[in-house]
């Protein structure tokens, strides 16, 4: 009995180190943006979702026995996310801002109030914990899933420009420290996600080890010296050309009254052919 509390204190002590370096793994991008006084373009969506997971853990966590490993690393993702998520309000364009307030409201606001609402004075004791559980699993499982989107492009661009390594290898890491954990406290709604957090974080590993090398196209520009000379039109030879040969006959009548035609080019042909040679010159 004691080695295996041991063991589930060692493997909770692991999952909260390593996830505290996910959570901490947004920090560089966040310099960033407060160095550049820009969100550039990053989208606030992930650490309100963050934010949201950290908030239902902790009550769930609050309700349930000896979880007190679950509390420590989600007060700190919470207080991490809610810190990204202000230098983002404080750098973001007013369309990003107005969006991230509207996802605040819906999902942090309404969504975990009426998750509280509906459980605290419709259940009680253990079944209480049992809803959030379950609550806290299922939402679970759809940010697990949410990689896959992250996978599809990878598969389709050959990159993984997106997809960090490291990321993905410590958020496989922290799923294996959590499944233990979860299964030696024999809570199922820990164990049960992250066994697919697991299989998703192999796939991306893998993806990674297939596309880490990008595809290189090479561009071949053309060169001017390589252009003969036969492509090479001189303007001079031909405005002499189309002048020559353009003849407008203009009819006069002669002393005796008989119509004479003449051959003459027009002064304003004349004009242009002048302007196209000065043109020409100067070139």
């Amino acid at each position: 009995m004691a080695l295996h509390l041991t063991w589930m204190l060692a493997f909770g002590l692991l999952g909260n180190l390593i996830s505290c370096l996910v959570c901490l793994a947004p920090l560089p991008t966040f310099y960033q943006i407060y160095k550049k006084k820009t969100s550039e373009g990053f989208q606030s969506i992930p650490y309100v979702i963050a934010l949201f997971s950290a908030m239902l853990w902790l009550f769930y966590a609050i309700f349930s026995e000896d979880a007190i490993l679950l509390i420590t690393i989600n007060t700190f993702a919470f207080f991490m996310e809610f810190g990204y998520i202000a230098v983002y309000l404080r750098y973001a364009t007013k369309k990003d801002k107005i969006l991230t307030f509207k996802l605040l409201l819906l999902i942090n606001s309404f969504g975990f109030g009426l998750i509280c609402l509906l459980t605290l004075f419709l259940t009680q004791g253990q079944k209480r914990v049992q809803v959030l559980g379950w609550i806290c699993m299922i939402f679970s499982l759809c940010v697990f899933v949410a990689p896959l989107f992250i996978v599809r492009e990878v598969i389709k661009t050959k990159s993984v420009e997106f997809m960090p390594f490291s990321l993905s290898f410590f958020l496989t890491l922290s799923a294996v420290m959590w499944f233990f954990y979860g299964y030696l406290k024999k809570d199922p709604f820990v164990a049960v996600p992250n066994i697919l957090g697991f299989l998703f974080g192999i796939i991306q590993m893998v993806l990674y080890v297939i596309y880490r090398k990008p595809v290189k196209i090479l561009v071949v520009e053309p060169r001017l010296q390589e252009l003969s000379h036969e492509h090479i039109v001189d303007i001079r030879k031909l405005g002499t050309a189309i002048c020559s040969d353009i003849n407008i006959v203009i009819s006069q009548l002669s002393d005796s009254g008989k119509v004479v035609f003449e051959d003459q080019i027009p002064k304003e042909v004349a004009k242009q052919t002048q302007e196209i040679t000065n043109a020409t010159n100067k070139i």
